[in-house]
């Protein structure tokens, strides 16, 4: 392992939250640079975060394998184009354990809250673990939970007055028998147009009640051989290669989305088709057909989806729900639907506003409050004024449509790096980004939107109420880390 130089502040008091790529990833870093005095606080009772939390049936990565995984650590043994969950979960322990960051991880431990002391110059987290609530002191506190672990519930009327089983994806009941069972699926996002054609089969009757249909394009998934991993594994080259390629060709798809949107056409054009030689029904293939322009809201890929909802047990619902009784789901034409169980398949809360525990700041600010004031907003997605050195990995604006959230998740990693850095050579105690460089850098971003097809005029977990963007990055992902490749301090004040 390589490793970088400490500075003056070796043992500064670091906590890191969550354990999924942005935690682990962390960690690996801190120790590159010789920083051992950090603590990764997990919720869980294991490591892996969004892979390990979605584990329903079908669950696999949406980006091709090769680019999933750090650079410093290149997996040669995917044994599939798109790997399954357990692969990647199986990878990122790998990593962990590898790179010796295991014995860091605490697990059962939830931070509640994290206050920042003025007097001391420190953060005092409030952390659960056991049904028991500790605080302790950090120099740094690193929020790396992200976007992905909290569960959106549908918003519902009566939906608790529900007497059958009901669940979210990332919560899947593994016990639950779903054989002759009629089974609701509220959701036809990512998750679900993984689930639907796994449990398809085994039910007696499927109802998908969407409210959007969604772009799909096949998904173009294969084994691969054992040929392939023995090349990648001892032509180190030629995996690295074949990785560049990857990349690039899915950097070029931000063309369409933020520079020019009629690139698109020709996508759109092949999804079109694609769902007319797989949807043969017009009336089904009518209600599949989405009003809004490709790329507006999220793009999924599946090959499985369209046939398993051409299946005679399955029912596409397109009627909005009115409310949820106790045998099962009413819609707004007034047909009442029984169901033995609901799975929710709404994704996440990416654009809550909201901070991911109660945060508070400089004069007592709470940056939960400022973020449902204003909408969730940061410099470089990473430090919020007001708030000393609390960082976030994948913060506002830094989520991707288009390519890897492991380049995005290192980009922020080597940026906060570079801050711990340069706090650590000023002999300062805090570091904190000015006001005037957040508003100026967030300003810049959301005039790059306008011209994207995110803000073309559907309806997306992209977009607050208000209709500002805060989830996405706007452009390509090479420019945001040739962005974060250099702190400039002057953006940022630093307290003694």
């Amino acid at each position: 392992m390589v490793t970088e130089t400490p500075g003056n502040g070796a043992a500064l008091r670091i906590a890191i939250v969550g354990s999924g790529f942005s935690g682990i990833g962390m960690a690996i870093r801190l120790r590159r640079m010789g920083i051992d005095s950090f603590t990764i606080y997990e919720a869980a009772e294991s490591l892996g975060g969004t892979w390990r939390d979605n584990a329903y049936p079908g669950a696999a990565c949406d980006i091709p394998s090769h680019l999933y995984s750090f650079s410093f650590e290149l997996n040669p043994a995917w044994t599939r184009t798109f790997a399954p969950q357990r692969e990647i979960l199986d990878y990122l322990r790998h990593c962990a354990h590898k790179y010796g960051v295991e014995r860091f991880i605490e697990y059962r431990s939830r931070v509640r809250a994290a206050r920042f002391d003025e007097a001391h110059g420190v953060w005092q987290v409030e952390i659960e673990r056991d049904g028991a609530l500790k605080t302790i002191e950090a120099d740094i506190v690193i929020a790396a939970n992200g976007p992905l672990s909290r569960p959106a519930l549908p918003q519902i009327a009566g939906i608790d007055r529900f007497a059958g089983k009901r669940f979210h994806s990332a919560r899947w009941d593994h016990d639950y028998a779903f054989e002759g069972k009629r089974i609701a699926v509220i959701g036809t996002g990512a998750s679900a147009i993984q689930f639907v054609p796994q449990i398809q089969p085994r039910v007696a009757q499927l109802a998908v009640f969407q409210r959007t249909a969604p772009w799909i394009m096949p998904r173009r998934d294969r084994a691969i051989g054992e040929r392939w991993r023995w090349i990648y594994r001892h032509v180190p080259l030629a995996h690295r290669v074949a990785r560049a390629a990857i990349y690039w060709q899915h950097e070029s798809r931000a063309l369409g989305f933020s520079v020019e949107p009629r690139l698109l056409r020709t996508p759109t054009r092949f999804a079109l088709s694609y769902l007319a030689h797989k949807v043969k029904d017009p009336e089904l293939r009518a209600r599949l057909t989405p009003d809004y322009l490709f790329g507006c809201k999220r793009v999924l890929l599946s090959s499985d989806y369209y046939p398993a909802l051409a299946q005679p047990n399955v029912e596409l619902v397109t009627s909005p729900i009115r409310e949820v009784v106790a045998s099962g789901i009413v819609t707004a034409d007034g047909k009442h639907r029984a169901f033995d169980a609901i799975v929710c398949g709404t994704g996440f809360q990416v654009n809550d506003v909201d901070a991911p525990f109660q945060v508070t700041g400089l004069g007592g600010q709470d940056l939960g409050t400022m973020w449902r004031r204003d909408g969730p907003e940061a410099y470089l997605g990473t430090s919020v004024a007001g708030f000393p050195n609390l960082f976030f990995v994948i913060g506002p604006n830094t989520a991707l449509g288009h390519n890897s959230m492991i380049y995005m998740i290192e980009s922020h990693i080597a940026y906060i790096a570079g801050c711990i850095r340069a706090l650590q050579r000023s002999g300062a105690r805090t570091m904190d980004v000015r006001a005037e460089a957040q508003r100026a850098w967030n300003a810049r971003l959301q005039a790059r939107f306008a011209r994207t097809v995110w803000q073309s005029g559907c309806h997306s977990y992209y977009l607050t109420q208000a209709g500002r963007n805060t989830a996405l990055w706007p452009g390509f992902t090479f420019m945001f880390r040739r962005r974060t490749r250099r702190v400039r301090t002057g953006d940022y004040t630093f307290g003694r």
